[in-house]
This record gives C-alpha cells, sequence and structure tokens, in this order.
C-alpha cells in the first residue's frame, strides 16, 4: 500500500488539506504546531516513495540527447 505512489500522494495531499481547514478553523496552536513541525517528514516520504517506486513510461533519450522534454519538438525549445 505504501509503495503506491498515488496513494502516498494522495495521503500527503490530504494532510495538506487537514492542515490548512485547521488553520482556517482556528484550532489549538498545540496541535496546527504539531502539524506543521511534521510536515517535512510527509514530503520527504513522498518523494522518497515517488523516487523509489515511481515508474517513468516516457522514452529514453538517445545517446546524444541531452534535452529531456517531451511536450515540444527540440526544434522549437532550443529557440
Amino acid at each position: 500500500m505504501f509503495k503506491n505512489p498515488a496513494i502516498v500522494t494522495a495521503l500527503g495531499t490530504l494532510y495538506l488539506i487537514v492542515y490548512v481547514t485547521l488553520i482556517y478553523n482556528n484550532a489549538p496552536l498545540s496541535v496546527v504546531g504539531v502539524l506543521f513541525t511534521c510536515s517535512p517528514l510527509v514530503v520527504i516520504w513522498m518523494a522518497y516513495t515517488i523516487l523509489k517506486f515511481g515508474k517513468y513510461e516516457g522514452r529514453a533519450l538517445e545517446e546524444n540527447e541531452h534535452w529531456g522534454y517531451q511536450d515540444k519538438p527540440m526544434k522549437l525549445a532550443s529557440k
């Protein structure tokens, strides 16, 4: 379950939504402070899971390519 980047990203987003909602609704400072203090751990966990278990489905770069954008042709992006 926690090796699936989509689930981990959804949980991280839910954490952020809960945090912002609590701030908006004037939650106690101790609760908001704990969530704020733990938020870097959530971001690190998300980044680690995405980098470790995420799958890249784009094409690989050719031997002489140093440019990897896929949304534009190479000739347009080099101008």
